[in-house]
């Protein structure tokens, strides 16, 4: 199986339909070249850029939508087109990943759960997503996760028991915190006995320098490929068959144990 993650810089001067258009043309380049491919989190906007998440929020099936169902069908690849500001008519605000099939039907929609920000910019502008998604293609079971996601790794355990093989994972994330990035992306291989693809940005968003350095680890935790700093098309062929070969010699997701209790407090000491 082929992947392209395409890490895309996002210039501040270059307009959103602009990039659309541009980013449409970059995966149109693809076709032939690969199955699947992975655009970053909030591509159009820049994922720190919180003053512009109102104006440019559209809805889910809105102009993103459509250019990015096309350039799928175009190109004839599976396509996670990143995620946009999604603006529900009925309640808030969503940073939400949109999935496309080779036909250009959407495949899946995945709010993100985990917001990030603690008190202000994602995590008060954007409602919580409250279900996990997978997405069965042809070679592989995708679960989908988006940047902060990243760091909680019961959230992909869960993809796991939803029967994931291979975990997509687009990102804004910064640079200051670039080794925590790669770290994070081959624990979550490593644990879950997945592939990784982790798809970042370049650039600068509202001020804030982009890691990039998008990402492809294997079951093993033995990095495929690592793109630069730059926007970048980092292309990479992966056997999904380790999946299962890795998990069947070394069987440790079998010894998980579940359903923990937590530690009980000593009794209070009798007096005499």
């Amino acid at each position: 199986m082929r992947a392209s993650l395409l890490q895309i810089a996002v210039d501040e001067g270059e307009s959103v339909e602009s990039r659309r258009r541009r980013v449409a043309g970059l995966v149109l380049d693809q076709a032939g070249a690969a199955d699947l491919v992975v655009l970053p989190e909030l591509w159009t906007t820049g994922a720190f850029a919180y003053e512009e998440f109102g104006s440019e929020a559209e809805p889910l099936e809105g102009p993103t939508y459509e250019v990015m169902a096309k350039a799928a069908s175009d190109a004839g690849v599976w396509l996670h087109a990143g995620s946009i500001p999604e603006r529900d008519p009925d309640g808030p605000l969503y940073n939400t990943s949109l999935v496309f099939s080779p036909s250009g039907e959407l495949a899946a929609a995945y709010r993100k759960i985990h917001r990030f920000g603690f008190d202000k910019g994602e995590a008060v502008l954007m409602g919580a997503g409250a279900g996990l998604v997978t997405v069965r293609l042809p070679e592989t079971t995708v679960g989908v996760g988006t940047c902060y996601d990243l760091r909680f790794p019961e959230l992909f355990r869960g993809l796991v028991d939803a029967g994931a093989e291979t975990f997509v994972v687009p990102a804004g994330w910064p640079e200051r915190r670039r080794a925590h990035w790669t770290l994070l992306a081959q624990a979550r291989a490593v644990e879950n006995q997945a592939f990784v693809l982790a798809c970042g940005t370049a650039g600068t968003h509202a001020g804030v320098p982009q890691a990039g350095h998008s990402i492809v680890v294997d079951p093993w935790g033995e990095v495929l490929a690592e793109a630069g700093a730059g926007e970048q098309v980092l292309t990479v062929e992966f056997d999904p068959a380790k999946v299962g070969a890795t998990r069947e010699q070394f069987p440790a997701l079998k010894d998980r144990v579940l359903g923990l209790e937590p530690p009980r407090a000593d009794p209070a000491p009798s007096v005499p």
